[in-house]
């Protein structure tokens, strides 16, 4: 029997979880934070993974919510340059906002040329098993020769029990692939598209009983993601298995990371919605041939990065698409702590909608974070060297810094044709959902006291990987 390695080439195996926090596996995303890592949730084969590979401490997803991250990792692209910046219906006139967002594009288009594609005209095997949530005919009509078709969240809630939201179903799927893929004497890439933590309450009898214990003063959502974060792990560790049962493991690069960040209480400020570091800065751990063992990369990262990245580990000899805004990490990977090289050197957040806080764009330059709130025309400007939490605003004290990044920021979304929020005529006076949101960067544990009031529990006895803002 043949294997991958035969034909000189990697696999890859792209694992993605869903609404995952930086913080909520119990490995550590920083070596210097011990609240980097969650205190509660167990996940015994993701540490094994970290500890035989990479950890990157400032890793980001395109977005702060799902499917324009998604999009983003098949084209290589930001959200902002293809115009699908929300995952949701966004928010119209008649809601009486002082803004009206854009409205993202549904479906992939047809001539977007995606990573499956590139990696197939260079002799690879791709499937895609999970949640796709980006319509345009689903995986296959996108370079995928195996899938589960045109999925989103809804898909995942018939599966119960021994099976929560079809993550052993997938694995299973997945090592039937490889087998095949092994057979034909061809590499694969498989993206696993993980609807966890999505559907809590689906998380299997045993975790959530193990995390009823673990958390007698919480309410069900919080176990279950507790318990259905474990689950994600097991899965996790069949996969790994059946790697090294075929003898491929040490052929084989393993990517897990999240889709956007969650709140994560006393670490990042911000949650899923919005930019600050809590909704985008994500777990990233990288296994694979030439990565040492229980190492660290400190440079900035984000997911269309690895557009790039898979494409030279597969020597992928078609030109990559001109407008991809990625960068490889191979040279990371090895031990460069070089920065990343990118058409720009600065990254750009463009999320010009209603969600986890008003509208707004973040730029990162070296160790500042300007973001730009549209509601109100303000701007907040923080050193994240020293102030991880984004707690200290340093944009009265560097009006210059603030002006140069702005520049910068303004330059970049004109270049992708970013769209953004315009005035809302029929705006609505006091309007609660623009109070609750606070106006230009309020406080996540501010927005959240009315929940707090609803649903009374002793939240500080919570490990802070549990708390999510989204139903």
């Amino acid at each position: 029997m043949l294997c991958a390695g035969a034909t000189g080439k990697p696999n890859i195996l792209f694992l993605l979880s869903d609404d995952q926090p930086w913080n909520g596996l119990s490995v550590r995303m920083h070596p210097d934070l011990s609240d980097s890592a969650s205190s509660i949730i167990e996940t015994p084969n993701i540490h094994r993974l970290a500890s035989q590979g990479m950890r990157f401490s400032a890793a980001y997803s395109p977005a702060p919510v799902c499917s324009p991250t998604r999009i983003s990792l098949q084209t290589g692209k930001s959200p902002a340059q293809s115009h699908w910046t929300k995952a949701a219906p966004s928010v119209t006139a008649a809601d009486g906002l002082k803004l009206i967002p854009p409205q993202s594009r549904r479906h992939i288009q047809a001539g977007e040329i995606t990573i499956a594609e590139l990696l197939r005209s260079g002799g690879y095997r791709t499937a895609h098993y999970g949640k796709w949530h980006l319509g345009g005919g689903g995986p296959a009509s996108h370079g995928y020769d195996e899938s589960d078709g045109d999925t989103g969240n809804r898909d995942a809630a018939p599966h119960k029990g021994a099976n929560p939201v079809d993550i052993f179903g997938m694995g299973g799927r997945a090592a039937v692939f490889m087998e095949k893929s092994q057979e034909a004497g061809q590499p694969f890439f498989i993206q696993m598209s993980y609807n966890a933590l999505h559907y809590p309450e689906n998380a299997s009898p045993a975790m959530a009983e193990k995390y009823a214990a673990r958390l007698p003063k919480s309410n069900k959502r919080e176990i279950g993601r507790a318990a259905i974060s474990e689950d994600l792990d097991r899965g996790v560790g069949e996969l790994l298995a059946k790697l090294n049962a075929l003898g491929i493991e040490d052929n084989t690069y393993v990517i897990y990371m999240s889709d956007n960040g969650a709140a994560t209480r006393g670490v990042l400020r911000g949650g899923k919605g919005d930019l600050w570091e809590g909704g985008i800065r994500v777990p990233l751990i990288i296994r694979g041939p030439g990565i040492a063992a229980g190492s660290w990369s400190h440079e900035r990262v984000v997911g269309y990065d690895l557009f790039p990245t898979f494409c030279e580990w597969a020597k992928v000899e078609a030109a990559l698409p001109k407008k991809i805004e990625g960068g490889s990490i191979t040279h990371l990977l090895g031990g460069s702590g070089a920065p990343v090289r990118r058409p720009r050197e600065e990254l750009v957040f463009h999320f010009p909608h209603y969600q986890g806080d008003t509208p707004h764009t973040a730029l990162m330059l070296g160790n500042y974070k300007l973001i730009r709130f549209y509601e109100d025309d303000s701007r907040k400007l923080f050193d994240l060297s020293i102030d991880l939490g984004e707690s200290n605003n340093l944009a009265t004290a560097m009006p210059e810094k603030v002006l140069d990044l702005e520049a910068r920021m303004k330059a970049y979304l004109a270049a992708v044709d970013a769209q953004l929020p315009v005035p809302n005529p029929v705006q609505k006076t006091g309007s609660l959902i623009s109070a609750r949101r606070g106006g230009g960067g309020a406080q996540r544990g501010d927005r959240g006291e009315a929940r707090r009031n609803e649903a009374p529990m002793q939240r500080a006895e919570l490990d802070p990987s549990l708390r999510d803002i989204e139903p």
